[in-house]
């Protein structure tokens, strides 16, 4: 039957999947991972935090551009181009994102591991200067 996961995944993950599930090993420059074992349930997950890029705009969406990481409890934006503004969340206090908790002192640790993780995934994802025009 139908199972639901917690497990953050990303579209990026879907061909390596395949690709397991067909005994094919995925080219070494592709970025996602299989799920195969979070979707046959012998792993609850295959990352801890989710990297993610938005630069399309005007786009269908309308959202400024913007790129971030969120793990299973906070998230960190950083908006750019026309402004630059950053925006940090605490999705288990707030989970539709209505309070920015970005340097507010109760957060400082936080924050400070949120930009560590950030950084480290820009170096994995070879997005290292996000800003650039796309």
């Amino acid at each position: 039957g139908l199972k639901s996961t917690d497990a953050m995944v990303q579209q990026i993950d879907y061909a390596p999947t395949l690709l397991d599930f067909a005994g094919v090993k995925p080219d070494p420059g592709m970025q996602g991972v299989s799920i195969r074992g979070i979707l046959e349930g012998k792993k609850k997950s295959v990352r801890d935090a989710i990297y993610y890029h938005y630069y399309e705009l005007p786009g269908p969406h309308m959202v400024k551009r913007h790129y971030g990481v969120r793990t299973d409890r906070y998230k960190l934006i950083h908006f750019y181009n026309d402004i630059d503004q950053w925006e940090m969340y605490d999705l288990k206090s707030d989970p539709h994102e209505m309070k920015s908790v970005y340097d507010d002192p109760a957060y400082a640790e936080v924050q400070k591991m949120m930009m560590s993780r950030l950084k480290e995934l820009e170096i994995k994802y070879k997005d290292t200067n996000p800003t650039e025009k796309k």
